[in-house]
């Protein structure tokens, strides 16, 4: 049965599934969207390949993966694809377009499916994430959301985005909250690849006429980093400021960042990255109120010597337009004061 050439990244959403035939842990690394994992050789397997390959040679290592390729294959068959139609048209792709996905289109197609390989495999998919991200950036009307620590900027995205706004919600591709104590209870942080993968997905479905709402962020959210073209584009896009009093802000923080009382050790730990800049007398007290569970006076402080007095000097300094910004105000930040402040961002577009 001849092969048909293989499908270019562009045209991969022609097909009833995406496959991708790596291992777990390049899966798990990054993946194209929507693609489900069916290894044709295991994270194990795969090294117990490559070690034969350098110390035996090419022919061995061909000998004794291919039976492993084809156990792999037949466990998959019985299994995660036995529910599969007969019109079903799988598109399947490797690290490079080669021998992993080659094998799997082979099978089948011998069973009697449509199945297709990705030209270039995951190598050629990165590249047009590459791409998308530096071509679409530009042309985006970007409008970013800016305020003070604890000014519910994203939940004021989420809340633009049920009203059918355009949003790029950076903070929950990067799994963290972007500030020091943003890093999430057992959720670790995707790669950068993935990261960047999520980004190009959402700016593939934009309609460059209308208004993409960001919030406003600095280069790195946690260990991640922001595309370059998407930092240019957000240094010079016009900002909304959330206007929220101290009051207001605290009481939020206090209800989104609650679970920081629940490893006292943790979050004592890492309010130690701030003695150089604010002396060790000052840490040692935010340290005892972590150790004791009191939020409340040490979330006060540290926006009112932390966070607050750097506020401004870092907004002039990251986006161009800061003096130009549009305010909002917002009283109170419960659910409704946030859908208020959503409603009037909305008014100024």
């Amino acid at each position: 049965m001849s092969h048909r050439q293989p499908v270019r990244v562009a045209d991969r959403h022609a097909f009833d599934t995406l496959i991708d035939a790596r291992s777990p842990a390049e899966f798990a690394l990054d993946h194209i969207p929507g693609a489900i994992n069916c290894p044709v050789l295991n994270d194990e397997e795969r090294h117990i390949v490559g070690t034969v390959y350098v110390q035996t040679g090419a022919f061995e290592a061909r000998r004794i993966g291919g039976a492993m390729v084809a156990a792999n294959i037949a466990r998959h068959l019985r299994e995660t694809l036995a529910d599969r139609p007969e019109n079903w048209k799988p598109l399947v792709y490797c690290w490079r377009g080669g021998m992993r996905s080659g094998s799997m289109v082979t099978w089948l197609r011998l069973v009697g499916w449509d199945a297709q390989q990705l030209a270039g495999g995951y190598k050629s998919f990165r590249r047009h994430v590459i791409s998308q991200i530096d071509t679409l950036t530009p042309k985006l009307d970007l409008r970013v959301i800016c305020g003070a620590t604890g000014s519910a900027k994203t939940r004021v995205l989420h809340a633009l985005a049920a009203r059918g706004a355009q949003v790029l919600d950076l903070e929950d591709f990067a799994r963290h909250k972007g500030s020091l104590l943003g890093s999430l209870p057992g959720v670790a942080q995707p790669s950068q690849k993935h990261f960047e993968t999520r980004i190009a997905a959402v700016l593939e479905t934009i309609d460059l006429s209308r208004p993409l709402y960001v919030e406003g962020e600095s280069i790195r959210i946690g260990r991640l980093s922001l595309p370059l073209p998407l930092v240019a584009q957000m240094r010079g896009a016009p900002c909304i400021e959330v206007a929220a009093p101290p009051e207001a802000r605290l009481a939020y923080l206090l209800r989104d960042y609650a679970y920081l009382g629940d490893d006292r050790d943790a979050l004592a730990d890492r309010l130690g990255a701030l003695k150089e800049l604010q002396g060790k007398e000052t840490v040692s007290r935010w340290q005892q109120w972590a150790h004791e569970a009191d939020l409340p006076h040490l979330f006060a402080e540290l926006m009112s010597l932390h966070y607050d007095p750097h506020y401004q000097k870092s907004q002039e300094l990251h986006f161009r337009a800061w003096a130009q910004r549009q305010r909002v105000a917002a009283g109170d930040l419960s659910d409704q004061g946030i859908e208020a402040v959503a409603e009037a961002v909305l008014k100024l577009a």
